[in-house]
């Protein structure tokens, strides 16, 4: 696969995890496709496939982060804030135990 065929499907990933991530927040969403858009426009004429390697590792690292961080977080009355957390962030919790059991 050539090197702008990855780039461009990093574009979409990248825009894509915005939209789900900053679902049902307007502001959020406008001021992250700005910037995906202004970092790819300000990248756009690189040329060394080393750098560019870089710069989609880095790319990457960012959709990661977004996809596994991200808390949406709603004001619902003074000092208060709900979390909404998306599905995918909700993983299986170990509960803690006090006593810790022999290995055999």
């Amino acid at each position: 696969m050539s090197q702008a065929v990855k780039v461009l499907q990093l574009f979409k990933t990248l825009h894509r995890t915005r939209q789900q991530v900053f679902k049902n927040d307007a502001r959020a969403l406008e001021a992250a496709r700005i910037k995906i858009n202004e970092e790819f426009k300000n990248n756009k004429s690189e040329t060394s496939p080393k750098k560019i390697e870089e710069l989609m590792k880095i790319g990457s690292d960012v959709e990661l982060l977004l996809r596994t961080s991200v808390v949406q977080g709603i004001h619902t009355g003074h000092n208060i804030l709900k979390l909404v957390p998306r599905k995918d962030l909700l993983i299986e919790n170990v509960p803690y135990c006090d006593t810790p059991t022999q290995k055999q």
